[in-house]
């Protein structure tokens, strides 16, 4: 069953456009994974300015179409940093925020960005160190994304990589998404799930397989994830992500590929039956 999100249904297995940036040297590959995941009834697509340091958008804006229909969700929050010792700088003061989002609009070639979320450094991947200059208080952003909102030029604000505390402050804005790391095998912010299923909000999950750093715990490495897969015949990645959409009927799913065979496995997880799950949880 779809889900409403920012004020339209969705499919509840979208794409994360992130890997794309590995297509440069290939755009017409590029192209032609957007418009199959069209034709597999992707209607929510995950971007960023950022990626690839423009290059994602600007496929994002030659493959797809008005009639698509298609929900382009976008992030503030974080900066292309070339030459630095990450690719990524935090980017997070207001009028960093305003920048970025005009630069998606002007990239994505659109008036409105459906919605866009506010990439906060509360959670997320280690390694990124948050400087002095950039520590920004959730109210003084979240009052830029309400006039960005208000000026028509983001339709819906969401959060990523935020605090059940900072959610909790912002629910009077109206947040419509929350993307944060969440997997079968990290569920840390279960509480913050279940806030975000009480208020309607949709739970988008990134590192829905685990994370990929070697030292942390992969989904696809679980013994109960590898034995339901063997079970059921389909893969272990696939049931990692079926459990995520079993888990609550709020959960989208934007996972990420640069080739088309995964693009078309990723979409698969929704065949996942229901007596699959149920053995899963019964083992785990």
């Amino acid at each position: 069953m779809p889900f409403a999100f920012a004020g339209r249904p969705v499919a509840r297995i979208g794409y994360g456009a992130m890997q794309l940036s590995r297509l440069r040297d290939d755009r017409a590959a590029g192209i032609a994974l957007l418009r199959r995941a069209v034709e597999l009834g992707v209607n929510h697509v995950d971007t960023a300015q950022f990626y690839g340091f423009g290059l994602v958008n600007e496929l994002l804006r030659e493959a797809l179409r008005p009639e698509d229909g298609v929900l382009i969700v976008s992030k503030v929050g974080a900066a292309p940093n070339p030459g630095g010792q990450f690719p990524l700088r935090f980017a997070q003061r207001p009028e960093e925020l305003r920048a970025a989002v005009e630069e998606n609009l002007t990239t994505l070639g659109l008036e409105q960005i459906p919605v866009v979320n506010l990439r906060r450094a509360d959670s997320g991947p280690v390694g990124l160190q948050l400087p002095d200059d950039q520590v920004v208080d959730a109210d003084d952003q979240l009052a830029e994304m309400i006039a960005l909102r208000d000026e028509g030029k983001i339709g819906a604000i969401g959060l990523s990589s935020v605090s059940l505390e900072v959610l909790r402050r912002a629910l009077p804005v109206g947040i419509d998404c929350v993307q944060n790391a969440y997997s079968l095998v990290d569920r840390r912010d279960e509480q913050m799930l279940e806030l975000c299923l009480a208020e309607n909000i949709a739970w988008v999950p990134y590192f829905p397989l685990g994370s990929a750093a070697p030292h942390l715990p992969k989904v696809t490495d679980a013994p109960a994830v590898i034995a339901a897969a063997e079970s059921s015949g389909f893969t272990p990645a696939q049931v990692g992500l079926a459990w995520l959409l079993h888990r609550a009927p709020n959960v989208l799913l934007i996972p990420g590929t640069a080739t088309l065979a995964h693009l078309e496995a990723n979409m698969a997880a929704g065949d996942v039956p229901a007596d699959v799950m149920d053995a899963l949880s019964a083992m785990i």
